[in-house]
């Protein structure tokens, strides 16, 4: 028996989920780049006000039926119409707003992860009272207003918990200016998300040296005083010659100097997994490590560094710093990419 050709397939639960989803926005689905709140993202509807201002204008409006009230009719309309603009006005307070995900720097576990979001007004028309908050969030906590042809950037924080990349729930926008009787709001879900590294241990043993001894504080070729030389970007400021600073007049030039060391047998400063006690637990051994990794940058100590499969030279700076904490936060996860 053929089908008849009017009849949507899948009755009318595929009819509506079809006709629905050109429009609805897909839960799940990442918003990557600047997303733009068109018409089929916005949805509006009233609030308890709105409702309650609904049920007084039925009342006001069959009072006037039953009592031939020609200024009923008029007040009663009068406020439907108010109504109306009122609910215009809200949905073109938040539709057409430019959406774009902001930086999102690492935070260690325990710390609450900062997702900046920039929100952009091109329009001609001054926006107020834009609530902005993730959707798993009780009550929105972040109001802004953002002016005719301006923008904003609001900074929504995650407590964390647990080393590893951290998801944020979808972020929603929404806004009751300016008379309160409608709500309307906005699903946006930036393709963004934070690194979480290990939480740093407390009261860690003293660094490593060559693996197995107590770290001196010195790096690697830094025992024979030769000199000093002028400051470069990226000296410590522990190696700065201040006698010979204090001597020196600005006004005729003088400059910050370092001492220069040369020569000599120095400890290799090496942070490796490997020789961790095996009977640590494995966060407690990656918070210690996290631990060593800061301290050595803070002392301005050049360090090798051991994980796994991971393996850095002996290096120090921003760049080698991160890509530890990076190896360190994933280590072992299934989403390390």
């Amino acid at each position: 028996m053929r089908a008849s050709r009017g009849r949507p397939r899948g009755g009318f639960r595929g009819w509506l989920r079809r006709t629905t989803g050109k429009w609805l926005p897909r839960h799940g689905t990442l918003d990557a780049g600047e997303v733009v709140l068109s018409q089929r993202r916005v949805f509006i509807l009233p609030t308890r006000a709105g409702i309650g201002f609904a049920v007084l204008l039925l009342v006001l409006l069959i009072g006037s039926i039953n009592y031939t009230l020609g200024l009923g009719f008029a007040l009663t309309f009068l406020a439907l119409s108010c109504a109306l603009v009122d609910m215009v006005f809200t949905y073109r307070n938040l539709a057409h707003l430019a959406l774009q995900q902001g930086r999102v720097p690492g935070v260690f576990a325990g710390q609450e992860a900062q997702f900046e979001l920039h929100i952009a007004n091109r329009g001609a028309l001054a926006r107020y009272g834009v609530w902005i908050d993730f959707a798993d969030v009780a009550e929105p906590r972040h109001v802004t207003d953002i002016g005719a042809h301006g923008s904003a950037a609001v900074m929504l924080a995650v407590p964390t918990a647990a080393r590893g990349w951290l998801e944020p729930a979808r972020v929603v926008l929404s806004t009751r200016f300016p008379l309160g009787l409608f709500r309307a709001w906005s699903y946006w879900r930036p393709a963004t998300r934070a690194l979480v590294y290990p939480r740093p241990e407390e009261g860690a043993p003293p660094l490593p040296v060559s693996g197995s001894a107590v770290g001196s504080g010195r790096a690697g070729g830094n025992d024979d005083f030769a000199g000093v030389r002028s400051y470069q970007p990226g000296d410590s400021p522990r190696q700065l010659a201040w006698r010979q600073i204090a001597r020196l007049d600005p006004t005729l030039g003088g400059q910050l100097v370092t001492k220069h060391f040369e020569g000599g047998v120095g400890d290799e400063l090496l942070l490796d997994f490997a020789l961790l006690p095996a009977h640590l637990d494995l966060e407690l051994r990656l918070s210690r490590m996290t631990r060593w990794v800061l301290d050595a940058e803070q002392r301005a100590l050049p360090y090798a560094f051991r994980l796994g499969a991971v393996r850095y030279d002996a290096g120090n700076g921003a760049a080698h710093q991160a890509a530890c904490l990076r190896a360190l936060a994933l280590y072992g996860l299934r989403e390390a990419a």
